[in-house]
């Protein structure tokens, strides 16, 4: 999967030279550091649009806590102007098996104070590093709200077949630092699961999120 990532970055940075408009030769780069000790790095690279649209490269890199890669993704993203998107995604995740996601998000309501979002996803989950375990299937959607692009908050919940599982979150962002090149959040929120054998109790996770615009 890392070869694919490099591949299709790549050739994301070859053609933003060529085809993209000016308006839309924006790399987003970023980095999230976990109070359990996990952490991540993302990347955007535009490849054409125009003024209303813009398809970009993605990709993505996942750590756990003893600073080994625990997933990797590469995939494509449309973005609209008005705030809505769909994203195409394949994910290799060591000692499991391989996921084929798209996600989708929708914005209900923007002006220069309130920002909300509705977004849904469907992942198609391949265990092949697990013998004998079946292929199934998550759904999940969930909203999103900024206050003045400072303090936001966020709730998720997804159900996967076959092991009958259900996931929830909430969580919550303050922005303290932003200019036209990066940004620098804090995000702070709760993650449960439960299956008809166990159920986890709210478990806290605190982290930040740094972000870099080219």
């Amino acid at each position: 999967m890392s070869k694919s990532v490099a591949l299709l970055l790549l050739c994301a940075c070859l053609a933003s030279g060529r085809h993209v408009p000016t308006r839309a030769r924006r790399q987003a780069g970023s980095f999230t550091v976990n109070s359990d000790g996990t952490s991540g790095a993302a990347l955007k690279v535009p490849l054409t649009g125009n003024d209303k649209n813009v398809l970009s490269a993605i990709g993505s890199a996942d750590f756990n806590d003893r600073h080994k890669l625990s997933a990797a993704s590469a995939g494509l993203a449309l973005d609209n102007i008005n705030g809505h998107g769909l994203s195409l995604t394949g994910t290799r995740i060591p000692g499991f098996g391989e996921q084929l996601g798209v996600a989708g998000k929708v914005n209900l309501f923007h002006n220069n104070n309130h920002d909300l979002s509705a977004k849904a996803f469907a992942i198609r989950n391949s265990p092949s590093a697990i013998p004998n375990a079946p292929n199934f299937n998550t759904l999940g959607g969930g909203l999103d709200y900024m206050f003045k692009q400072k303090v936001g908050a966020s709730l998720s919940a997804a159900h996967s077949d076959v092991i009958n599982r259900n996931d929830y979150s909430a969580g919550g962002k303050l922005n303290l630092f932003q200019s036209p090149s990066s940004s620098l959040d804090f995000n702070a929120g709760f993650k449960k699961f439960d299956t008809p054998f166990y159920r986890s109790s709210w478990e806290p996770n605190v982290g930040f999120s740094f972000s870099k615009f080219f």
